[in-house]
């Protein structure tokens, strides 16, 4: 996983699948607000296999793999 520009990060899982997650601004309320800040989405990084930031923000794996399998993208909007 890496982030690759502002709210996108490029991620592959275990099994070689590929693709793409892009967040929208009006998805990033509430607890998902700091990833508003570059310098903090950058801090991007995988922890016991899920996508985290500090302060415990992470990403739900499971729906991520779904639709990066299918799509080759989760737009998070």
């Amino acid at each position: 996983m890496i982030a690759t520009g502002a709210l996108t990060l490029q991620v592959e899982f275990l099994d070689g699948t590929k693709g793409e997650i892009r967040f929208f601004p009006s998805h990033l309320t509430g607890v998902f607000e700091p990833l508003k800040n570059p310098d903090f989405f950058a801090q991007a990084r995988i922890e016991q296999g899920v996508v985290t930031w500090p302060g415990d923000l992470d990403l739900a794996p499971d729906a991520m793999y779904d639709a990066v399998k299918q799509n080759k993208i989760w737009m998070l909007q």
